[in-house]
């Protein structure tokens, strides 16, 4: 009962807050990762603001999947001869074993720079400099897209506004830095790492763990040098800015998506991190287009999903994997939405598969045909195969993949199967298997239930805090105080070394003081002897 009057009053509190802050803002958003999943996570949060009444300005690389009529899009586009490279940049990343994320990371490195000076040149763009530049333009509050473009930060202080760093993962070691938000890593896995409902971790995770913290330590040290580079490159004409360090402290908070309380892991979190995992997904589905609803409305033993995400596109696979696939969903008596970009060259001609370059994926995920989701354990489709109930067959290929894909099988959503291996048998057999046994669904259907039950959805979370650091002109009271600590004094070393040499003076002083004892003791006994 007194839960109960407790949840009442808070969503009392929190709805208070949301009707009395609408004030329209001006907004900017800077996403200009080249991933087209991250867009959508960071568009599908512009979008809620935009629904709310604020005027919301976006800057982007690529053409967004999500977006609303009020949304002012600023598109600094790749050329066909970039289009190109950045398509086979992942096509390389897919046909390489990326099972350890830290790992796969120093080696595409390389890669990856291409995709890191895209985003530079986008913030260089004449357009985008006019909206510092023009003192006509004000901001009260920025949204920054993070994918280790943290020099990004610096535009906030250019046009005087607030910062919030919009994050399309859970709290980890690449980002909690950005809040001072606590590593934990006895008890909290690493990004590459999962553990399963009431167990600790082994000794073998938390030296796994260990390693990789200082594995991500050096990486971030790389990637820290070359963003004061870009810094200076950007913003280094301007002696109004800070240095890069004490720039790097100038976030309110970090939007996180992610919700721990149902997906795990458990740990403690500073006030600066919110989770608003699921802001992608729709408070009611949307109709799905005619053919779409047509073809699953005649799935009289229900339908599959199978999509590996907007990186990975069917011309990246094996051609033999692809026919692989191919033979054992057309000889399934459910039918399949693949999702597959080039119509003109489909995998095969089936009756129960129809291919679409386009996936309404949320929407579809919704329909109660939908039997099974074949995915690429990306983050998105995770969220929304988990909000939906469906159980899913994982084929991971990069990046938090792999370790997205064990953690679902820990929580026993389904299975996963390596692609670059990947068999007709162990294929069928792994459809089979989720589609005959109930408990997979009925695991996740539990889960769905839990992953919905939260004091603010997703999307209202986004406008409460949102508002909340415009309503406060920032949010630097929500800081941990480690933010502004040396790594020597927020690890207590320097304590630890004075308890060092005390402990220290003290055996010398002991050893003195007995060496003392024992040289009067020895004269006694000489003096005795001559007696």
């Amino acid at each position: 009962m007194v839960q109960n009057v407790t949840r009442i009053l808070f969503l009392a509190v929190a709805a208070v807050a949301l009707i009395g802050g609408s004030e329209a803002a001006n907004i900017l958003g800077l996403f200009p990762s080249l991933s087209p999943s991250h867009l959508i996570i960071q568009m599908s949060a512009a979008k809620v603001l935009a629904e709310r009444g604020h005027n919301v300005t976006v800057v982007t690389v690529l053409k967004p999947a999500v977006s609303h009529k009020d949304i002012n899009v600023i598109r600094v586009p790749l050329s066909t001869e970039e289009s190109a490279e950045m398509s086979a940049i992942i096509e390389k990343m897919s046909k390489s074993d990326n099972k350890n994320m830290l790992y796969s990371m120093f080696r595409m490195i390389g890669q990856m720079n291409f995709m890191f000076r895209k985003m530079v040149d986008a913030l260089k763009d004449p357009r985008v400099q006019d909206l510092y530049q023009n003192k006509d333009n004000k901001f009260d509050l920025v949204l920054s897209g993070f994918f280790m473009n943290d020099y990004q930060m610096g535009f906030a202080r250019k046009v005087n506004a607030p910062l919030i760093v919009l994050a399309t993962m859970p709290p980890n070691l690449l980002l909690n830095y950005l809040v001072g938000n606590p590593e934990e890593l006895s008890y909290v896995p690493s990004i590459n790492d999962s553990v399963e409902k009431g167990k600790g971790l082994s000794f073998k995770q938390r030296l796994g763990g260990y390693v990789m913290s200082l594995g991500f330590k050096v990486f971030a040290r790389m990637t820290e040098n070359r963003n004061k580079n870009t810094y200076k490159e950007l913003f280094g004409d301007d002696p109004n800015m800070p240095e890069y360090s004490e720039m790097m402290k100038n976030a309110s908070l970090v939007f996180f998506a992610s919700h721990a309380l149902s997906e795990g892991p458990v740990r403690p979190n500073v006030p600066g991190v919110v989770e608003i995992g699921g802001i992608q997904i729709k408070d009611t589905p949307a109709p799905l287009p005619q053919n779409m609803e047509e073809f699953l409305a005649n799935a009289t033993n229900g339908g599959i999903l199978l999509s590996l995400g907007s990186n990975v596109q069917g011309k990246h696979l094996s051609p033999d994997t692809v026919h692989k696939m191919f033979n054992v969903l057309s000889k399934l008596k459910e039918r399949v939405i693949w999702k597959w970009e080039d119509l003109e060259n489909t995998p095969g001609k089936s009756d129960n598969i129809l291919y679409s370059k386009w996936l309404p994926q949320d929407d579809i995920l919704a329909h109660p045909k939908i039997k099974l989701f074949i995915n690429h354990a990306g983050k998105g489709g995770l969220t929304e195969a988990q909000y939906h109930g469906k159980p899913m067959l994982s084929l991971p290929v990069f990046g938090d993949q792999p370790a997205n894909a064990d953690g679902m099988v820990k929580k026993g959503f389904g299975l996963t199967l390596n692609l670059l291996t990947l068999e007709e048998q162990p294929f069928r057999e792994g459809i089979e298997e989720i589609l005959s046994n109930p408990k997979y669904s009925q695991t996740v259907s539990t889960f769905s239930k839990l992953y919905r039950d939260r004091p603010l959805t997703a999307r209202e979370s986004v406008i409460y805090w949102t508002e909340y650091v415009i309503r406060h002109h920032g949010a630097p009271h929500l800081q941990s105080p480690v933010m502004h600590m040396s790594f020597i004094a927020a690890n207590n070393l320097d304590i630890y070394a004075i308890l060092a040499i005390i402990v220290v003076v003290l055996l010398l002083l002991t050893k003195a003081v007995i060496k003392f004892i024992i040289r009067k003791l020895s004269s006694k006994s000489k003096k005795v002897k001559k007696q």
